[in-house]
């Protein structure tokens, strides 16, 4: 899947990212809890090689409990890095992440040069409010939209750990197809970047599957519908987004369905499991095997017209 959606400034950060990594100690890659797979940069993953990495799931308060544990310890056994799950509208639990670094290198944090450790994840994922709450102060912009944070900056924490904060950066190509719909569900990139209607419909249906209950009680729904076109028709109407004639403004209930999940009115939701990741990933291997089994195809016929 390809997101229209690739500033400048993000290739800028990347080569920041390369440049200042031998600098550092520990890489803290901040992670979307409802989707720690689809919020992780490939890119990121391949830059840091070996160092050590402590992922960090964010907005814990809006996930699965259930599923987090899942993604915790499939991070730890099968990725083997530390996780930490945590929550801005929680601070007690931020205070486990400097502990967590301290813990990593403790001669370095009595040391007068102290750990350096970058911060790294895509856009929206709460990077620059976690930091604000680490800091104590306002050290980083935050807001609702995307791609707040535009250049790198140093933080001194206090108790021995130097921060590096890096720009958002999303990757320009998307290969597991159900990925980009998620990150769209959960705002990590404008609504721009894809179909609002598309994204929704994508929302309904795992929604319907995944989460009845929670669709039961937040529309005040007895009898929920098979597919997700039905569904959204249906909230329309429990929400008066109507038109005239009595129809129902589909592109307003999507949107409501998708305001309503990303704030997490609909209760603690993932969107994705590790088991789900793992058929996913293999269904994208497929994909990529065939798309190079049709380009090795293409060359070898126009070979055979050369000669």
């Amino acid at each position: 899947m390809q997101i229209q959606w690739y500033p400048g400034h993000m290739h800028k950060a990347s080569k920041q990212i390369r440049e200042t990594l031998p600098q550092v100690d520990v890489i803290i890659e901040v992670l979307d809890a409802r989707i720690p797979f689809s919020s992780t940069n490939p890119m990121l993953s391949t830059l840091r090689g070996d160092k050590p990495c402590i992922k960090v799931l964010n907005k814990s308060d809006l996930a699965d409990p259930g599923v987090t544990a899942q993604w915790q310890h499939y991070l730890e056994r099968e990725q083997g890095v530390k996780s930490l799950a945590i929550s801005c509208q929680e601070p007690a639990t931020l205070k486990q992440l400097p502990k967590l670094c301290r813990d990593l290198f403790p001669a370095k944090a009595k040391s007068l040069k102290g750990i350096h450790a970058m911060i790294v994840g895509i856009p929206n994922v709460g990077k620059s409010t976690l930091i604000n709450s680490l800091a104590n102060r306002t050290v980083a912009k935050t807001g609702n939209e995307p791609a707040i944070t535009k250049a790198q900056q140093r933080i001194n924490l206090g108790d021995g750990i130097i921060l590096s904060d890096t720009p958002g950066v999303l990757w320009p190509n998307i290969e597991n197809r159900y990925s980009g719909y998620r990150l769209a569900a959960t705002g990590a990139v404008k609504e721009t970047a894809m179909q609002n209607d598309d994204v929704a419909h994508f929302a309904a249906g795992y929604l319907l599957q995944a989460y009845p209950e929670n669709l039961k009680v937040r529309y005040r729904i007895d009898q929920l519908p098979d597919a997700e076109h039905e569904l959204l028709e249906l909230i329309g109407r429990k929400r008066g987004c109507l038109r005239g004639g009595g129809r129902v403004d589909m592109e307003k209930a999507g949107k409501l369905l998708l305001t309503e999940l990303r704030a997490g009115q609909l209760g603690r939701i993932s969107l994705e499991t590790p088991a789900m990741m793992e058929r996913e990933q293999e269904e994208t291997r497929h994909i990529r095997e065939e798309k190079a089994a049709r380009r090795a195809a293409r060359k070898t016929r126009r070979s055979s017209k050369g000669g």
